[in-house]
Protein backbone atom coordinates (compact mmCIF):
# COMPACT_ATOMS: atom_id res chain seq x y z
CA UNK A 1 0.00 0.00 0.00
CA UNK A 2 1.27 3.49 -0.74
CA UNK A 3 2.20 6.20 1.74
CA UNK A 4 -0.90 8.29 1.08
CA UNK A 5 -3.19 5.38 2.07
CA UNK A 6 -1.47 4.88 5.43
CA UNK A 7 -1.25 8.60 6.08
CA UNK A 8 -4.95 9.24 5.47
CA UNK A 9 -6.00 6.19 7.51
CA UNK A 10 -3.88 7.33 10.43
CA UNK A 11 -5.11 10.91 10.21
CA UNK A 12 -8.71 9.71 10.21
CA UNK A 13 -8.09 7.71 13.40
CA UNK A 14 -6.18 10.63 14.95
CA UNK A 15 -9.03 13.06 14.25
CA UNK A 16 -11.35 11.35 16.75
CA UNK A 17 -9.35 12.09 19.91
CA UNK A 18 -6.52 14.42 18.73
CA UNK A 19 -8.23 16.60 16.10
CA UNK A 20 -6.13 19.72 16.76
CA UNK A 21 -2.99 17.96 15.49
CA UNK A 22 -4.46 16.93 12.13
CA UNK A 23 -4.12 20.30 10.30
CA UNK A 24 -0.44 20.51 11.25
CA UNK A 25 0.24 17.03 9.93
CA UNK A 26 -1.75 17.68 6.76
CA UNK A 27 0.59 20.53 5.90
CA UNK A 28 3.77 18.59 6.72
CA UNK A 29 6.26 17.33 4.11
CA UNK A 30 6.66 13.54 3.84
CA UNK A 31 9.40 13.35 1.21
CA UNK A 32 12.37 14.78 3.13
CA UNK A 33 13.86 11.39 3.93
CA UNK A 34 13.94 11.78 7.70
CA UNK A 35 13.44 8.02 8.04
CA UNK A 36 14.02 4.76 6.22
CA UNK A 37 11.76 1.81 6.88
CA UNK A 38 13.49 -1.60 6.77
CA UNK A 39 11.69 -4.74 7.92
CA UNK A 40 12.61 -6.73 11.01
CA UNK A 41 13.01 -10.50 10.90
CA UNK A 42 9.44 -10.74 12.24
CA UNK A 43 8.19 -8.86 9.18
CA UNK A 44 7.31 -5.67 11.08
CA UNK A 45 8.47 -2.28 9.81
CA UNK A 46 11.19 -0.61 11.89
CA UNK A 47 11.63 3.17 11.43
CA UNK A 48 15.30 4.06 11.12
CA UNK A 49 16.24 7.69 11.75
CA UNK A 50 18.64 9.12 9.16
CA UNK A 51 21.39 11.35 10.55
CA UNK A 52 23.18 14.21 8.80
CA UNK A 53 25.77 11.81 7.39
CA UNK A 54 23.07 9.67 5.79
CA UNK A 55 23.40 6.78 8.23
CA UNK A 56 20.13 5.14 9.29
CA UNK A 57 19.67 4.22 12.97
CA UNK A 58 16.90 1.68 13.68
CA UNK A 59 14.66 2.75 16.56
CA UNK A 60 13.65 -0.80 17.54
CA UNK A 61 14.85 -4.37 17.51
CA UNK A 62 15.51 -5.68 14.02
CA UNK A 63 14.44 -9.14 15.21
CA UNK A 64 10.97 -8.62 16.73
CA UNK A 65 10.03 -5.03 17.66
CA UNK A 66 6.61 -6.05 19.02
CA UNK A 67 8.10 -8.47 21.52
CA UNK A 68 10.60 -5.79 22.48
CA UNK A 69 7.70 -3.42 23.23
CA UNK A 70 5.93 -6.07 25.29
CA UNK A 71 9.07 -6.72 27.35
CA UNK A 72 9.45 -3.00 27.94
CA UNK A 73 5.97 -2.49 29.43
CA UNK A 74 6.08 -5.80 31.33
CA UNK A 75 8.12 -3.94 33.96
CA UNK A 76 5.04 -1.89 34.94
CA UNK A 77 3.73 -2.30 38.48
CA UNK A 78 1.03 0.13 39.58
CA UNK A 79 1.82 2.81 36.99
CA UNK A 80 -1.25 3.70 34.95
CA UNK A 81 -0.10 6.98 33.35
CA UNK A 82 2.66 6.40 30.80
CA UNK A 83 4.74 8.90 28.86
CA UNK A 84 6.70 7.78 25.79
CA UNK A 85 9.47 10.03 24.52
CA UNK A 86 9.50 9.30 20.82
CA UNK A 87 6.88 7.46 18.75
CA UNK A 88 8.96 5.26 16.48
CA UNK A 89 6.81 2.37 15.29
CA UNK A 90 4.49 2.77 18.28
CA UNK A 91 5.13 -0.81 19.46
CA UNK A 92 5.64 0.02 23.13
CA UNK A 93 2.56 2.24 23.29
CA UNK A 94 0.54 -0.45 21.52
CA UNK A 95 1.66 -3.08 24.03
CA UNK A 96 0.86 -0.76 26.91
CA UNK A 97 -2.69 -0.04 25.79
CA UNK A 98 -3.48 -3.75 25.82
CA UNK A 99 -2.97 -3.72 29.59
CA UNK A 100 -6.17 -3.08 31.57
CA UNK A 101 -4.46 -0.96 34.23
CA UNK A 102 -3.14 1.66 31.79
CA UNK A 103 -5.33 4.75 31.82
CA UNK A 104 -3.26 7.14 29.69
CA UNK A 105 -0.48 6.78 27.12
CA UNK A 106 1.11 10.08 26.11
CA UNK A 107 3.63 10.14 23.25
CA UNK A 108 5.86 13.19 22.79
CA UNK A 109 7.51 13.59 19.39
CA UNK A 110 9.46 16.38 17.70
CA UNK A 111 9.81 17.35 14.02
CA UNK A 112 6.36 17.47 12.43
CA UNK A 113 7.79 16.41 9.05
CA UNK A 114 9.46 13.35 10.54
CA UNK A 115 6.24 12.49 12.34
CA UNK A 116 4.31 12.73 9.09
CA UNK A 117 6.79 10.30 7.52
CA UNK A 118 6.18 7.84 10.36
CA UNK A 119 2.42 8.04 9.85
CA UNK A 120 2.97 7.34 6.15
CA UNK A 121 4.88 4.13 6.80
CA UNK A 122 2.36 1.85 8.53
CA UNK A 123 -0.97 1.80 10.31
CA UNK A 124 -1.03 3.25 13.83
CA UNK A 125 -4.81 3.10 14.17
CA UNK A 126 -4.65 0.66 17.14
CA UNK A 127 -3.20 3.43 19.26
CA UNK A 128 -4.46 6.56 17.49
CA UNK A 129 -8.04 5.32 17.78
CA UNK A 130 -7.77 4.60 21.51
CA UNK A 131 -9.35 7.23 23.77
CA UNK A 132 -6.51 6.76 26.26
CA UNK A 133 -3.84 7.75 23.74
CA UNK A 134 -2.55 11.29 23.17
CA UNK A 135 0.10 12.39 20.67
CA UNK A 136 1.87 15.71 21.22
CA UNK A 137 3.96 17.05 18.34
CA UNK A 138 6.64 19.72 18.93
CA UNK A 139 5.15 20.71 22.34
CA UNK A 140 6.61 23.49 24.45
CA UNK A 141 7.67 22.34 27.94
CA UNK A 142 4.83 24.33 29.54
CA UNK A 143 2.32 22.51 27.31
CA UNK A 144 3.60 19.18 28.57
CA UNK A 145 3.34 20.34 32.16
CA UNK A 146 -0.18 21.64 31.64
CA UNK A 147 -1.33 18.38 30.06
CA UNK A 148 -0.01 16.20 32.87
CA UNK A 149 -1.32 18.49 35.59
CA UNK A 150 -4.77 18.42 34.00
CA UNK A 151 -4.97 14.73 33.11
CA UNK A 152 -3.02 12.84 35.78
CA UNK A 153 -5.14 11.59 38.73
CA UNK A 154 -2.81 9.56 40.96
CA UNK A 155 -5.55 8.33 43.31
CA UNK A 156 -7.14 6.42 40.43
CA UNK A 157 -4.24 5.90 38.04
CA UNK A 158 -1.43 4.94 40.40
CA UNK A 159 2.05 5.99 39.40
CA UNK A 160 3.42 7.71 36.33
CA UNK A 161 6.32 6.32 34.29
CA UNK A 162 8.40 7.62 31.40
CA UNK A 163 9.78 5.42 28.60
CA UNK A 164 12.40 7.17 26.45
CA UNK A 165 12.97 5.67 23.01
CA UNK A 166 16.76 5.88 23.34
CA UNK A 167 17.67 5.66 19.67
CA UNK A 168 15.32 8.59 19.05
CA UNK A 169 15.98 10.81 22.07
CA UNK A 170 19.77 10.57 21.76
CA UNK A 171 19.55 12.29 18.38
CA UNK A 172 17.56 15.25 19.66
CA UNK A 173 18.91 15.63 23.17
CA UNK A 174 18.06 19.33 23.81
CA UNK A 175 14.35 19.05 23.08
CA UNK A 176 13.77 15.67 24.69
CA UNK A 177 15.78 16.72 27.74
CA UNK A 178 13.56 19.79 28.09
CA UNK A 179 10.52 17.51 27.80
CA UNK A 180 11.88 15.19 30.49
CA UNK A 181 12.47 18.15 32.81
CA UNK A 182 8.91 19.38 32.21
CA UNK A 183 7.60 15.92 33.05
CA UNK A 184 9.63 15.87 36.26
CA UNK A 185 8.37 19.31 37.29
CA UNK A 186 4.78 18.29 36.71
CA UNK A 187 5.28 15.07 38.70
CA UNK A 188 6.69 17.05 41.60
CA UNK A 189 3.77 19.46 41.47
CA UNK A 190 1.18 16.67 41.31
CA UNK A 191 2.94 14.77 44.09
CA UNK A 192 2.91 17.82 46.34
CA UNK A 193 -0.78 18.44 45.68
CA UNK A 194 -1.61 14.75 46.09
CA UNK A 195 0.20 14.63 49.41
CA UNK A 196 -1.97 17.47 50.72
CA UNK A 197 -5.12 15.76 49.40
CA UNK A 198 -4.08 12.50 51.02
CA UNK A 199 -3.91 14.22 54.41
CA UNK A 200 -6.91 16.54 54.20
CA UNK A 201 -9.21 15.27 51.43
CA UNK A 202 -11.80 13.78 53.77
CA UNK A 203 -11.88 16.81 56.03
CA UNK A 204 -12.24 19.21 53.09
CA UNK A 205 -15.33 17.39 51.88
CA UNK A 206 -16.90 17.19 55.33
CA UNK A 207 -16.27 20.87 56.07
CA UNK A 208 -17.53 22.13 52.71
CA UNK A 209 -20.90 20.40 52.80
CA UNK A 210 -21.41 21.55 56.40
CA UNK A 211 -20.57 25.17 55.57
CA UNK A 212 -23.14 25.50 52.79
CA UNK A 213 -26.07 26.35 55.06
CA UNK A 214 -24.07 29.12 56.73
CA UNK A 215 -22.78 30.39 53.38
CA UNK A 216 -26.38 30.55 52.17
CA UNK A 217 -27.39 32.77 55.11
CA UNK A 218 -24.36 35.08 54.78
CA UNK A 219 -24.95 37.11 51.64
CA UNK A 220 -22.48 39.94 52.21
CA UNK A 221 -20.05 41.97 50.13
CA UNK A 222 -16.75 43.71 50.89
CA UNK A 223 -16.00 47.12 49.32
CA UNK A 224 -12.74 47.90 47.48
CA UNK A 225 -9.70 49.37 49.24
CA UNK A 226 -6.64 51.38 48.16
CA UNK A 227 -3.90 50.54 50.67
CA UNK A 228 -3.46 47.36 52.67
CA UNK A 229 -1.18 46.08 55.41
CA UNK A 230 -0.78 42.31 55.57
CA UNK A 231 0.23 40.84 58.93
CA UNK A 232 1.79 37.38 59.03
CA UNK A 233 2.82 35.71 62.30
CA UNK A 234 6.59 35.51 61.82
CA UNK A 235 8.86 36.61 64.70
CA UNK A 236 9.68 39.86 62.87
CA UNK A 237 6.15 41.02 63.65
CA UNK A 238 7.31 41.72 67.22
CA UNK A 239 9.67 44.44 65.99
CA UNK A 240 7.38 45.65 63.19
CA UNK A 241 4.19 46.15 65.22
CA UNK A 242 5.29 49.65 66.32
CA UNK A 243 5.55 50.61 62.62
CA UNK A 244 2.02 49.37 62.10
CA UNK A 245 0.83 51.23 65.17
CA UNK A 246 2.33 54.47 63.83
CA UNK A 247 0.21 54.19 60.70
CA UNK A 248 -2.92 54.24 62.88
CA UNK A 249 -2.06 57.18 65.14
CA UNK A 250 -3.35 60.74 64.99
CA UNK A 251 -6.82 62.25 64.80
CA UNK A 252 -7.40 61.11 61.23
CA UNK A 253 -6.11 57.58 61.80
CA UNK A 254 -9.39 55.88 60.99
CA UNK A 255 -9.57 57.67 57.64
CA UNK A 256 -5.93 57.45 56.57
CA UNK A 257 -4.71 54.13 57.97
CA UNK A 258 -4.23 51.15 55.65
CA UNK A 259 -6.74 48.31 55.58
CA UNK A 260 -5.14 45.73 57.90
CA UNK A 261 -5.49 42.10 56.79
CA UNK A 262 -4.34 39.64 59.43
CA UNK A 263 -3.46 35.99 58.97
CA UNK A 264 -5.41 33.97 61.55
CA UNK A 265 -2.12 32.99 63.21
CA UNK A 266 -1.20 36.67 63.73
CA UNK A 267 -4.56 37.74 65.20
CA UNK A 268 -3.76 37.13 68.91
CA UNK A 269 -0.44 38.99 68.60
CA UNK A 270 -2.14 42.02 67.04
CA UNK A 271 -4.96 42.13 69.59
CA UNK A 272 -2.51 41.93 72.49
CA UNK A 273 -0.77 44.97 71.02
CA UNK A 274 -4.04 46.89 70.81
CA UNK A 275 -4.39 46.57 67.04
CA UNK A 276 -7.77 45.43 65.75
CA UNK A 277 -7.42 44.32 62.11
CA UNK A 278 -10.01 45.11 59.47
CA UNK A 279 -10.08 41.53 58.20
CA UNK A 280 -8.81 38.09 59.22
CA UNK A 281 -8.10 35.29 56.74
CA UNK A 282 -8.16 31.57 57.54
CA UNK A 283 -7.57 28.72 55.08
CA UNK A 284 -6.67 25.76 57.34
CA UNK A 285 -9.23 22.95 57.40
CA UNK A 286 -7.88 21.54 60.67
CA UNK A 287 -9.42 22.07 64.09
CA UNK A 288 -6.19 23.67 65.32
CA UNK A 289 -7.52 26.82 63.64
CA UNK A 290 -9.73 27.34 66.70
CA UNK A 291 -6.64 28.12 68.76
CA UNK A 292 -6.14 31.41 66.88
CA UNK A 293 -9.57 32.67 67.89
CA UNK A 294 -10.38 31.22 71.32
CA UNK A 295 -10.81 34.07 73.79
CA UNK A 296 -9.44 36.63 71.35
CA UNK A 297 -11.90 37.03 68.48
CA UNK A 298 -14.04 40.18 68.46
CA UNK A 299 -17.26 39.29 66.71
CA UNK A 300 -17.20 42.48 64.67
CA UNK A 301 -14.00 41.68 62.71
CA UNK A 302 -14.83 40.44 59.19
CA UNK A 303 -13.58 36.87 58.87
CA UNK A 304 -12.65 35.57 55.40
CA UNK A 305 -12.90 31.78 55.38
CA UNK A 306 -12.12 29.13 52.82
CA UNK A 307 -15.34 27.18 52.23
CA UNK A 308 -13.36 24.12 53.44
CA UNK A 309 -12.63 25.72 56.84
CA UNK A 310 -13.98 24.08 60.03
CA UNK A 311 -17.71 24.98 60.26
CA UNK A 312 -17.54 26.41 63.78
CA UNK A 313 -15.12 29.14 62.69
CA UNK A 314 -17.94 31.02 60.98
CA UNK A 315 -19.48 31.55 64.42
CA UNK A 316 -16.38 33.45 65.53
CA UNK A 317 -17.51 36.52 63.58
CA UNK A 318 -20.74 38.34 62.84
CA UNK A 319 -19.33 39.07 59.39
CA UNK A 320 -17.96 35.87 57.80
CA UNK A 321 -17.13 35.83 54.10
CA UNK A 322 -16.73 32.46 52.40
CA UNK A 323 -14.42 32.07 49.42
CA UNK A 324 -13.21 29.29 47.18
CA UNK A 325 -9.60 28.24 47.52
CA UNK A 326 -9.60 25.97 44.47
CA UNK A 327 -11.03 22.70 45.81
CA UNK A 328 -12.81 20.81 42.97
CA UNK A 329 -16.00 20.63 45.04
CA UNK A 330 -15.92 24.44 45.38
CA UNK A 331 -15.71 24.67 41.57
CA UNK A 332 -18.68 22.32 41.31
CA UNK A 333 -20.60 24.46 43.82
CA UNK A 334 -19.86 27.56 41.76
CA UNK A 335 -21.40 25.93 38.70
CA UNK A 336 -24.36 24.13 40.26
CA UNK A 337 -25.28 26.28 43.26
CA UNK A 338 -23.68 29.74 43.57
CA UNK A 339 -20.32 31.25 42.56
CA UNK A 340 -18.03 32.02 45.48
CA UNK A 341 -15.31 34.69 45.23
CA UNK A 342 -11.97 33.09 44.43
CA UNK A 343 -8.86 33.54 46.57
CA UNK A 344 -5.52 32.16 45.38
CA UNK A 345 -4.35 29.60 47.95
CA UNK A 346 -1.85 27.89 45.63
CA UNK A 347 1.02 29.29 47.70
CA UNK A 348 0.11 26.81 50.44
CA UNK A 349 0.01 29.30 53.32
CA UNK A 350 -2.31 31.92 54.76
CA UNK A 351 0.02 34.87 54.04
CA UNK A 352 -0.25 34.11 50.32
CA UNK A 353 -4.06 34.04 50.69
CA UNK A 354 -3.96 37.44 52.46
CA UNK A 355 -2.03 38.84 49.50
CA UNK A 356 -4.65 37.47 47.11
CA UNK A 357 -7.45 39.02 49.19
CA UNK A 358 -5.75 42.43 49.09
CA UNK A 359 -5.47 42.05 45.32
CA UNK A 360 -9.14 41.09 45.00
CA UNK A 361 -10.16 44.12 47.06
CA UNK A 362 -8.30 46.37 44.61
CA UNK A 363 -5.39 47.50 46.79
CA UNK A 364 -2.81 49.64 44.97
CA UNK A 365 -0.14 49.47 47.68
CA UNK A 366 0.44 46.54 50.05
CA UNK A 367 2.93 46.49 52.92
CA UNK A 368 3.81 43.09 54.38
CA UNK A 369 4.63 42.60 58.08
CA UNK A 370 5.90 39.48 59.82
CA UNK A 371 6.49 37.52 56.59
CA UNK A 372 9.74 35.80 57.57
CA UNK A 373 9.23 32.48 55.73
CA UNK A 374 11.92 31.06 58.00
CA UNK A 375 12.95 30.78 61.65
CA UNK A 376 14.96 33.94 62.40
CA UNK A 377 17.27 33.33 65.33
CA UNK A 378 15.58 29.98 65.91
CA UNK A 379 12.26 31.64 66.82
CA UNK A 380 9.11 30.12 65.35
CA UNK A 381 6.28 32.66 65.79
CA UNK A 382 5.65 36.19 67.03
CA UNK A 383 4.91 36.60 70.74
CA UNK A 384 1.27 36.25 71.66
CA UNK A 385 0.45 33.67 68.97
CA UNK A 386 -1.26 30.41 69.89
CA UNK A 387 1.90 28.28 69.87
CA UNK A 388 3.15 29.69 73.18
CA UNK A 389 -0.01 29.11 75.19
CA UNK A 390 -0.49 25.75 73.49
CA UNK A 391 2.98 24.53 74.53
CA UNK A 392 2.53 25.95 78.00
CA UNK A 393 -0.61 23.88 78.50
CA UNK A 394 1.03 20.74 77.12
CA UNK A 395 4.35 20.93 78.97
CA UNK A 396 5.25 18.39 81.66
CA UNK A 397 8.28 17.78 83.85
CA UNK A 398 9.59 15.30 81.28
CA UNK A 399 8.72 17.54 78.34
CA UNK A 400 9.13 21.17 79.39
CA UNK A 401 8.27 24.21 77.29
CA UNK A 402 11.70 24.54 75.67
CA UNK A 403 11.77 20.87 74.71
CA UNK A 404 8.42 21.21 72.95
CA UNK A 405 9.59 24.31 71.11
CA UNK A 406 12.72 22.45 70.00
CA UNK A 407 10.70 19.51 68.69
CA UNK A 408 8.53 21.94 66.73
CA UNK A 409 11.56 23.82 65.41
CA UNK A 410 13.44 20.73 64.22
CA UNK A 411 10.46 18.76 62.86
CA UNK A 412 11.68 19.41 59.29
CA UNK A 413 15.32 19.54 58.14
CA UNK A 414 16.88 22.92 57.45
CA UNK A 415 18.22 23.75 54.01
CA UNK A 416 21.90 24.63 53.62
CA UNK A 417 22.28 28.40 54.02
CA UNK A 418 22.75 30.51 50.91
CA UNK A 419 25.93 32.54 50.49
CA UNK A 420 25.70 35.57 52.72
CA UNK A 421 22.64 34.23 54.54
CA UNK A 422 22.58 35.17 58.15
CA UNK A 423 20.54 34.63 61.25
CA UNK A 424 17.66 32.51 59.99
CA UNK A 425 16.86 28.87 59.24
CA UNK A 426 14.93 27.83 56.15
CA UNK A 427 13.09 24.61 55.33
CA UNK A 428 12.02 23.33 51.91
CA UNK A 429 8.39 24.24 52.68
CA UNK A 430 9.35 27.78 53.72
CA UNK A 431 11.37 28.28 50.55
CA UNK A 432 8.43 27.11 48.42
CA UNK A 433 6.08 29.48 50.29
CA UNK A 434 8.46 32.42 49.87
CA UNK A 435 9.06 31.90 46.18
CA UNK A 436 5.34 31.46 45.49
CA UNK A 437 4.68 34.69 47.39
CA UNK A 438 7.40 36.54 45.46
CA UNK A 439 6.09 35.31 42.10
CA UNK A 440 2.54 36.37 42.88
CA UNK A 441 3.60 39.75 44.23
CA UNK A 442 5.76 40.41 41.15
CA UNK A 443 2.84 39.70 38.81
CA UNK A 444 0.30 41.84 40.65
CA UNK A 445 -1.01 45.27 39.72
CA UNK A 446 -0.45 46.49 43.27
CA UNK A 447 2.94 47.52 44.61
CA UNK A 448 3.99 45.03 47.31
CA UNK A 449 6.53 46.28 49.86
CA UNK A 450 8.14 44.28 52.71
CA UNK A 451 8.06 46.31 55.93
CA UNK A 452 11.53 47.26 57.25
CA UNK A 453 12.99 45.23 60.06
CA UNK A 454 12.46 41.72 58.70
CA UNK A 455 14.99 39.34 60.29
CA UNK A 456 13.96 36.28 58.29
CA UNK A 457 14.46 35.27 54.66
CA UNK A 458 14.36 38.50 52.63
CA UNK A 459 11.56 38.96 50.11
CA UNK A 460 12.86 39.74 46.62
CA UNK A 461 10.02 41.08 44.53
CA UNK A 462 10.96 41.98 40.96
CA UNK A 463 7.92 43.73 39.56
CA UNK A 464 6.92 42.82 36.04
CA UNK A 465 5.53 46.31 35.43
CA UNK A 466 5.99 49.66 37.11
CA UNK A 467 3.12 51.07 39.22
CA UNK A 468 0.48 52.65 37.04
CA UNK A 469 1.35 50.62 33.92
CA UNK A 470 -1.48 48.20 34.56
CA UNK A 471 -5.09 49.08 35.36
CA UNK A 472 -6.26 48.80 38.94
CA UNK A 473 -8.53 45.83 39.60
CA UNK A 474 -11.84 47.01 41.02
CA UNK A 475 -14.41 44.39 41.89
CA UNK A 476 -16.89 43.76 44.66
CA UNK A 477 -15.90 40.82 46.84
CA UNK A 478 -19.18 38.92 47.04
CA UNK A 479 -20.85 35.62 46.22
CA UNK A 480 -23.04 35.16 43.16
CA UNK A 481 -26.75 34.50 43.09
CA UNK A 482 -28.05 31.13 44.26
CA UNK A 483 -29.56 28.82 41.67
CA UNK A 484 -31.33 26.80 44.34
CA UNK A 485 -31.28 26.31 48.12
CA UNK A 486 -28.23 24.70 49.72
CA UNK A 487 -30.42 21.78 50.83
CA UNK A 488 -31.70 21.14 47.32
CA UNK A 489 -28.15 21.37 45.99
CA UNK A 490 -27.00 18.69 48.46
CA UNK A 491 -29.95 16.45 47.52
CA UNK A 492 -29.08 16.70 43.82
CA UNK A 493 -25.35 16.26 44.51
CA UNK A 494 -26.08 13.13 46.55
CA UNK A 495 -28.11 11.68 43.67
CA UNK A 496 -25.28 12.41 41.23
CA UNK A 497 -22.75 10.64 43.48
CA UNK A 498 -25.00 7.62 43.99
CA UNK A 499 -25.59 7.32 40.21
CA UNK A 500 -21.88 7.47 39.38
CA UNK A 501 -21.00 4.23 37.53
CA UNK A 502 -18.30 1.92 38.82
CA UNK A 503 -15.31 0.68 36.84
CA UNK A 504 -15.52 -2.79 35.36
CA UNK A 505 -12.81 -5.41 35.47
CA UNK A 506 -10.54 -3.22 33.35
CA UNK A 507 -10.31 0.26 34.82
CA UNK A 508 -7.91 1.82 32.30
CA UNK A 509 -10.55 3.55 30.17
CA UNK A 510 -12.98 4.23 33.02
CA UNK A 511 -12.53 8.00 33.03
CA UNK A 512 -12.95 8.20 29.27
CA UNK A 513 -16.26 6.34 29.44
CA UNK A 514 -17.80 8.89 31.81
CA UNK A 515 -19.79 11.75 30.36
CA UNK A 516 -18.83 15.33 31.26
CA UNK A 517 -21.26 15.58 34.22
CA UNK A 518 -20.15 12.26 35.68
CA UNK A 519 -16.50 13.19 35.27
CA UNK A 520 -17.11 16.47 37.06
CA UNK A 521 -18.81 14.70 39.98
CA UNK A 522 -15.97 12.18 40.20
CA UNK A 523 -13.42 15.01 40.26
CA UNK A 524 -15.06 16.43 43.41
CA UNK A 525 -14.44 13.07 45.12
CA UNK A 526 -10.77 12.65 44.16
CA UNK A 527 -9.30 14.40 47.23
CA UNK A 528 -11.32 12.01 49.42
CA UNK A 529 -10.09 9.12 47.28
CA UNK A 530 -6.49 10.25 47.87
CA UNK A 531 -7.08 10.32 51.63
CA UNK A 532 -8.64 6.85 51.58
CA UNK A 533 -5.87 5.47 49.37
CA UNK A 534 -3.31 6.76 51.86
CA UNK A 535 -4.93 4.79 54.67
CA UNK A 536 -5.65 1.69 52.56
CA UNK A 537 -3.11 1.54 49.72
CA UNK A 538 -4.18 -1.95 48.64
CA UNK A 539 -7.58 -0.73 47.41
CA UNK A 540 -8.12 -1.19 43.69
CA UNK A 541 -9.82 1.48 41.59
CA UNK A 542 -13.27 -0.16 41.67
CA UNK A 543 -13.10 -0.74 45.44
CA UNK A 544 -11.80 2.78 46.01
CA UNK A 545 -14.60 4.45 44.06
CA UNK A 546 -17.20 2.25 45.77
CA UNK A 547 -15.87 3.23 49.21
CA UNK A 548 -15.64 6.93 48.36
CA UNK A 549 -19.18 7.00 46.99
CA UNK A 550 -20.56 5.28 50.08
CA UNK A 551 -18.64 7.56 52.46
CA UNK A 552 -19.73 10.71 50.62
CA UNK A 553 -23.42 9.74 50.50
CA UNK A 554 -23.34 8.87 54.20
CA UNK A 555 -21.73 12.21 55.01
CA UNK A 556 -24.31 14.18 53.02
CA UNK A 557 -27.15 12.21 54.66
CA UNK A 558 -25.90 13.30 58.08
CA UNK A 559 -25.91 16.95 57.01
CA UNK A 560 -29.40 16.69 55.51
CA UNK A 561 -30.68 15.02 58.69
CA UNK A 562 -29.32 17.93 60.76
CA UNK A 563 -31.03 20.40 58.43
CA UNK A 564 -34.36 18.61 58.92
CA UNK A 565 -33.92 18.77 62.68
CA UNK A 566 -33.05 22.49 62.45
CA UNK A 567 -29.59 21.99 63.97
Amino acid sequence: MDKRFYFERNLLALSVYNPALCPHLSGAETTLGRYRFPKARSGDIVPALVDSAGTAHPLHSMVDPRREGERLVSTLKDEGFLVFLGLGGGYAAEAALVRAGVSRALVIEYDINGLAELLSSREYINILGDSRFTLMADPAPEDIEAFILEQYRPALEGGIKTFPLRARTERDIPRFSAAAEAIQRSIESVSSDYSVQAHFGGRWFSNIIRNLKTAEARNRSAPPIREAAICAAGPSLDEQIPLLTDTRSGPSAKKNRPFIISADTALPALLKSGIVPDAVVSIDCQHISYCHFMGAAPLDIPLFLDIASPPLLAGMSRAPFFFSGGHPLAAYIAQKWRPLPRIDTSGGNVTHACLSLAENLGAERITVYGADFSYPGGRVYARGTYIYSFFERKQTRLSPLEARRSVFLYRAPFLPPDAGQGGYYETAAFRFYRRAFEEKAAAMTAEVIPAPGCTGAPLRIERQAAPGERPRILRLFTSGAEKTSSTEFLVQYRKAIAALPLPGAGTGAYLEKLDSDERQVLTTLLPQAAAMKRRRPALGTAELITEVKARSVENIDRVLACVELGE
